[in-house]
């Protein structure tokens, strides 16, 4: 069972809402729920969740106004569920603050894996950052920036690194094509999505044990990409 957490589900749908609070409660996480946004923000304040699912069609507003809210005054994690399936859509919230972002109908075990992943994250930004990091074969040494896999030195590049470490710092968060490209390149390059594509070509060659069907550096398509631990 994973560790418990306070979970704050803002859907409309009845049945929706229920199905992922059963899901949620047999994870051992404690639910707290709402249909409208007119008190979520309050709810948030009061009950202080770890964690926040949202849908953006709500009855009395969208769902990104109540992101950019959020995003003034928590860094709580956000995974938006919602029947809208456009790219623009995803990057919209993603951009507003979402850390996450599931589209209906969806699988349960893909949502609490989803959850999992965010929890952990949140978990640990909350203690000091590690400097030793291992997934698969892989130890990334922050202190000494040495990357080994199977315990032999890979040689990365510095713009490598730079995207590794980006991606490490906010492990099971959506990332878009424009926050990498600004992280690692600058502003200057938000638009060339080329360059993200060849240099995680690159991560996966050199840190995947198959790099084309990789399990720790996922794409999210149309939207950008995902590290998993």
């Amino acid at each position: 069972m994973s560790e418990q957490a306070v979970i704050f589900l803002i859907e409309d749908e009845v049945q929706i809402r229920r199905f992922v609070r059963t899901a949620l409660e047999s994870e051992g996480h404690r639910v707290l729920e709402s249909g409208t946004l007119a008190q979520s923000m309050a709810q948030v304040r009061e009950k202080k969740p770890q964690l926040a699912i949202l849908d953006l069609g709500l009855p009395d507003g969208d769902g990104i106004s109540f992101i950019r809210e959020l995003r003034t005054q928590s860094e709580m994690p956000v995974l938006v569920l919602s029947a809208r399936s456009a790219e623009g859509e995803k990057i919209r919230a993603l951009d507003a603050g979402a850390d996450d972002y599931l589209t209906k109908p969806f699988s349960i075990g893909e949502l609490l894996a989803r959850i999992r992943a965010l929890l952990r994250r949140n978990k640990s930004n909350d203690t000091e950052m590690e400097t030793l990091i291992r997934f698969g074969t892989v130890e990334v040494d922050l202190v000494r920036r040495q990357v080994t896999r199977n315990n032999r030195i890979v040689h990365i590049t510095p713009i490598e690194y730079r995207l590794l470490c980006t991606m490490l710092a906010d492990t099971g968060k959506v990332m878009t094509y424009r926050h990498l490209l600004r992280a690692v390149w600058g502003n200057a390059h938000i638009e060339s999505n080329h360059y993200l594509r060849i240099y995680m070509s690159h991560l996966r060659q050199k840190l995947e044990d198959d790099a084309a069907q990789p399990k720790h550096f996922l794409t999210e398509t149309g939207v950008g990409y995902r590290f998993q631990p």
